[in-house]
């Protein structure tokens, strides 16, 4: 039981310490503000808890059958990283190239129950959130957990608890972004989203030289 314990506290500082620096929360808060400026203060609260648990979702999934479903589909991790990698890189520039007048738009019933069912998966969670480096990683963790007839239940459980945590460093990173840019103020809050685009076009492009250059071995490199 203590071995048990102690391969559970292992595994789950294992998780948050490889996924907490590529998701990071804080740093795309003032994303999430600009991608959401057409909204309320209540609906901003909706969409960080419907992110937070898209995103516990999608790190569940990639930890324990992601490598099942990519093979199902012949899919390889580079290509993953190449086909994310553009999306990223296509948001980053779209946000980077932005007005500032481009979402003045008021919330309207409407187009509130689409926006929110659109928005809090695609772009809020995947791939601002949640993108391909943090599924890639996920992945990687899952694929490299200790096999065997052993007990498995450790693993499980940090497994769950570490993505759990991530979901909530999510939910409360965007449900407390209102009050971030307000201790920081309007001029601040301009440089940070103009500077986290870029940093989110560098993330996107990274991620994309990361999947090219795997290929690139693959075939040059002799067997």
């Amino acid at each position: 039981m203590r071995a048990g314990l102690a391969e559970l506290f292992r595994t789950t500082l294992l998780i948050i310490a490889a996924l907490f620096p590529i998701v990071n929360p804080l740093g795309n808060t003032p994303i999430f503000l600009s991608l959401t400026r057409e909204f309320q203060s209540a609906t901003r609260n909706l969409l960080a808890r419907k992110i937070a648990l898209n995103g516990f979702i999608l790190l569940v999934v990639s930890i324990f059958i992601g490598t099942h479903i990519l093979a199902f589909f012949g899919i390889s991790l580079p290509v993953v990283q190449v086909g994310g990698g553009l999306v990223v890189i296509a948001t980053g520039w779209s946000l980077l190239n932005r007005e500032e007048d481009d979402d003045d738009e008021i919330e309207t019933p409407r187009n509130h129950k689409v926006n929110i069912a659109e928005r809090a998966f695609y772009p809020l969670t995947l791939p601002l959130t949640v993108g391909p480096g943090s599924i890639s990683v996920a992945i990687t963790v899952g694929a490299n957990r200790p096999q065997g007839e052993g007990s498995q239940w450790p693993v499980v459980l940090a497994g769950l608890l570490g993505s759990a945590l991530i979901a909530v460093s999510i939910y409360l990173s965007y449900r407390f972004a209102e009050r971030i840019a307000r201790a920081l103020g309007e001029t601040a809050m301009k440089v940070l989203i103009r500077l986290s685009s870029f940093i989110l076009v560098c993330i996107g492009v990274q991620i994309l030289w990361n999947g090219v250059s795997a290929l690139l071995k693959s075939v040059l490199v002799p067997r």
